[in-house]
């Protein structure tokens, strides 16, 4: 199953570019230090590298380089295993005069292979949720740094990425259970 990922991360990253969809705008000035650490998965557009993963969480962090690891991790019930996927991203455009950067990044998973991360909102100053996109409105996805975001800001977002053209009847909302069931059944039956 891993290497199946795997594969599809490269077609993926092989067949898209780093730039955004027509008439979507990054957001113009992200504090990165601000935007590390642990977010969870609201809802995404069906992607063959995510299919079937509940729990999904993305984790940034600094790397020596400049540039920001990804941890990219969901649970397969079918599979009953966690999947985990690393890589990373690098800001595309130079710092801004204060230092903060634009919401475009590229990212990848395997060797020189880049796709477009695409900040196109994030909640500040507190940076509590953010609504990103790929190099094309097939590749969409909703984060908060709490596994539930309430209601009326989840459906502000979707009725946003709605007018943006995205494909939100197709939306599949994640499953972030607050745990994993990870027994064997019927172990419990002594013979």
């Amino acid at each position: 199953m891993y290497q199946s990922i795997c594969m599809l991360l490269i077609l993926f990253l092989t067949s898209s570019c780093t730039g955004a969809p027509e008439n979507i705008k990054v957001v113009q000035s992200i504090d990165a230090s601000q935007y590390l650490g642990t977010w969870y998965e609201i809802a995404r557009l069906d992607n063959r590298f995510e299919r079937g993963l509940d729990n999904v969480t993305a984790t940034y962090q600094m790397r020596e380089d400049g540039g920001i690891k990804v941890i990219n991790k969901g649970y397969s019930a079918e599979a009953k295993a966690w999947k985990e996927a690393i890589g990373k991203a690098y800001f595309i455009d130079k710092p801004n005069t204060d230092g903060t950067r634009t919401g475009k990044l590229k990212v990848s998973f395997f060797g020189p292979f880049y796709g477009g991360y695409n900040i196109i909102t994030l909640d500040k100053p507190y940076y509590n949720y953010v609504m990103l996109c790929g190099p094309n409105k097939d590749y969409f996805w909703i984060l908060s740094r709490t596994p539930q975001l309430p209601y009326p800001i989840k459906q502000h977002l979707i009725a946003q990425a709605k007018e943006l053209g995205f494909a939100t009847d197709q939306l599949i909302y994640v499953n972030q259970s607050p745990e994993v069931m990870n027994y064997d059944a019927g172990g419990h039956i002594v013979k």
